[in-house]
């Protein structure tokens, strides 16, 4: 019997619309799906300075919109704090709340599944307001 691979990893693109949140949880599963692992971590990794990864509520959008709300008023657009505005002035911001959040999430597999709660969502935070694509890695392991 040939034993199963140490660690898989696949690579995803998301296009965005622009700032918001945005459900990956499917797509994560999948690569957990086609790793064939029973027990092991999924590591799910952002390739950019301003999106974010977050694990949070997916039963009830008004939750994501009430995040970005509090971004909103925490990390304000053309705030004159910020000298960096080469791509306008939601360039910094988005730079801090990509700081703030999170670049990569660690999940457990167990069963060969994403062993997350019942209200658990896997989610891309994207904070530039212009339309971008995304890549993420996946690894499982």
């Amino acid at each position: 019997m040939v034993p199963p691979p140490m660690a898989f990893r696949r690579s995803l693109t998301l296009a965005t619309s622009g700032r918001g949140s945005y459900e990956l949880t499917a797509q994560v599963a999948s690569v957990v799906t086609a790793a064939g692992l029973r027990e092991a971590l999924a590591h799910v990794f952002v390739h950019h300075t301003s999106a974010s990864l977050f694990l949070g509520e997916n039963a009830d959008p008004s939750v994501r919109r009430d995040l970005e709300a509090f971004m909103a008023r925490l990390v304000p657009d053309g705030d004159p704090l910020f000298q960096h505005t080469d791509e306008g002035p939601d360039d910094m911001p988005a730079h801090v709340r990509a700081v703030l959040t999170a670049s990569s999430l660690t999940i457990p597999v167990a069963e060969g599944r994403l062993d997350l709660g019942t209200w658990q969502g896997l989610f891309l935070w994207e904070h530039r307001r212009a339309p971008h694509q995304r890549r993420l890695t996946v690894t499982v392991g």
